[in-house]
């Protein structure tokens, strides 16, 4: 009796040339859903004039108020010398403040300015734009961060 070749859907049984396949890659997978994102959130900030990156930043200081530019890096995975420039050009358009931490001169704390506070309030249909665009339900879309959280984290202690 022969056996049948496993099914597509689980490449963990595909032999090794057919694991090289592109179709198989999960990295793909979620490098094309990362660049659907970026479109849709491209056209959704459009109105804020905000990058992506740029508002994954006001999202956080929005959330936590006044922060280190060291806080905000962690949260976003980020290291400073992507974080300060994105922080600076914040700066520039008049929603985010620098100043040096009078406890710690080493440290720079990141302040919304009035003008970054109140754009909040018209950055809030953007996450309803952003979960329509998915066309996916809500209790997915929960299961999927999950399941992305858990790779993330097991990914990280993978280097």
């Amino acid at each position: 009796m022969t056996s049948s070749p496993p099914h597509s859907s689980d490449p963990a049984g595909l032999p090794d040339s057919e694991l090289l396949r592109l179709d198989h890659q999960v990295c793909f997978s979620l490098q094309a859903a990362s660049r659907a994102f970026g479109g849709v959130y491209r056209e959704a900030l459009r109105e804020l004039g905000l990058t992506y990156p740029q508002y994954l930043a006001m999202m956080v200081l929005w959330e936590h108020g006044p922060l280190p530019v060291r806080a905000i890096g962690e949260r976003l995975h980020l290291d400073s010398g992507t974080l300060s420039p994105l922080l600076k050009r914040l700066e520039t358009a008049g929603l985010v403040r620098r100043e040096r931490s009078a406890q710690d001169e080493r440290s720079v704390v990141v302040h919304l300015t009035d003008t970054g506070a109140a754009l909040r309030e018209r950055a809030l249909p953007v996450p309803r734009t952003i979960l329509a665009a998915t066309g996916l339900p809500v209790e997915e879309i929960v299961a999927l961060q999950r399941t992305l959280g858990r790779l993330t984290a097991s990914l990280s202690r993978a280097v």
